[in-house]
């Protein structure tokens, strides 16, 4: 059994290092040490064609999918939508935090009793609490 923490990224979490020059995976090990990074297929697949979109947010997702593939364990969930598959994984316990940027879906998984990691201030990410 991992003793590691469990941490999902959303789709925006992933895009936050071209989006908004925040460097995801320095500012997750600042906040909690040892983690493991976490992506449901669904967030893989919305990044995938998010990518074919081309522009900013084109390379912003075609970046987020590269580091989802090259440092997330990626998981199958009942849920074929990103958002539900996240909510999912917290409310199942499967997860310890949520990275998301997404307003909706963070007030989703705090109601299911977990851990928000967000973008606070300009490039920082901060915890919170349900």
């Amino acid at each position: 059994m991992s003793t590691r923490t469990r941490v999902a990224l959303d789709t925006s979490a992933l895009m936050m290092p071209v989006e908004l020059d925040v460097r995801l995976f320095e500012e997750l090990e600042r906040l909690l040490d040892s983690f493991e990074p976490t992506i449901p297929q669904a967030v893989l697949e919305e990044l995938r064609r998010l990518s074919e979109k081309g522009g900013q947010e084109g390379t912003a997702a075609t970046v987020g999918h590269d580091l989802a593939t090259e440092r997330c364990l990626v998981v199958d969930t009942e849920a074929s939508y990103a958002d539900d598959a996240l909510v999912e994984l917290a409310r199942e316990g499967n997860v310890d935090y949520v990275v998301t940027n997404d307003r909706p879906l963070r007030d989703r998984v705090l109601e299911a009793s977990r851990p928000v990691i967000a973008l606070r201030g300009r490039n920082k990410l901060a915890i919170t609490q349900p």
